[in-house]
């Protein structure tokens, strides 16, 4: 063998190596995406029951149960459109009605968004900035400025 197939054999080699980890790579991080939507652009896009997903609005007024133990109901909206929410652990100390929150989860074979993460903060920074104009021009925002 001389040293030019030598050299293009080590070339293939490392290159198929390369191809290898990346494709295995982008194999284990595939389970760890989730596309973030508002309850109308799940609604719009079909998306397959199970799919994970996040899923951010505001937490309607009036439509918080408990049930027993850690399991809680809730309604999160967007000017569009409404999805119940079921969440099973402990809610973030900032949960509240007319919150902007962001869940993750997956949407049930019912409708019912089952979710595994609730994340809270004290006022809708964690809203798209599309959404929070949206939310503005509906009149719904309780941002910065004590509006609304």
């Amino acid at each position: 063998m001389n040293r030019r197939a030598s050299r293009l054999m080590w070339i293939g080699v490392i290159g198929a190596v390369m191809v290898t980890a990346v494709g295995i790579s982008m194999y284990a991080l595939r389970s760890g995406i989730s596309f973030a939507m508002s309850p109308s652009e799940l609604k719009a896009a079909n998306v397959p029951a199970g799919q994970r997903v996040r899923l951010f609005g505001l937490v309607e007024e009036g439509s918080v149960n408990k049930g027993e133990g850690l399991n809680v109901k809730f309604t999160l909206t967007d000017p569009d459109a409404k999805i119940v929410v079921e969440f099973n652990k402990i809610l973030p100390d900032l949960f509240r009605e007319q919150q902007g929150i962001i869940t993750e989860g997956s949407l049930g074979n019912d409708g019912v968004f089952q979710a595994d993460t609730v994340l809270a903060k004290h006022d809708e920074n964690y809203m798209p900035a599309d959404m929070a104009e949206k939310l503005k021009a509906e009149g719904v925002w309780k941002g910065e400025g004590g509006e609304k």
